[in-house]
């Protein structure tokens, strides 16, 4: 047991989640159940808490996902912009000779 476990309760674990620390009241009530197994209060927080953790994974890789799409369209713009100045250029050549 950490220094502190000792002061957990199911407030300090809500304050915690609705300020956004969702590991943090995740593991105050998985300490709480440890020792009140019986809870079934703790246990649905908990519960719920984990479902928005899961939440935020997806939408953390669904970001992830996007970002590196973004990329690649960015590189392939960037090699866009570069054959038109190489067409250009071809077609600027060509036009001098005639």
């Amino acid at each position: 047991m950490t220094k502190g476990e000792n002061n957990y309760t199911a407030t300090m674990a809500k304050v915690y989640a609705e300020q956004g620390y969702l590991e943090k009241a995740a593991e105050i009530y998985k300490s709480l159940l440890e020792k009140e197994p019986e809870r079934t209060d703790i246990m649905n927080a908990l519960s719920e808490i984990e479902k928005k953790l899961v939440g935020k994974k997806a939408d953390t890789k669904n970001l992830v996902s996007i970002f590196c799409r973004w990329i690649d369209l960015a590189e392939g713009y960037g090699r866009l912009q570069k054959l038109k100045k190489f067409r250009s250029r071809l077609e600027g050549l060509i036009l001098r000779k005639d």
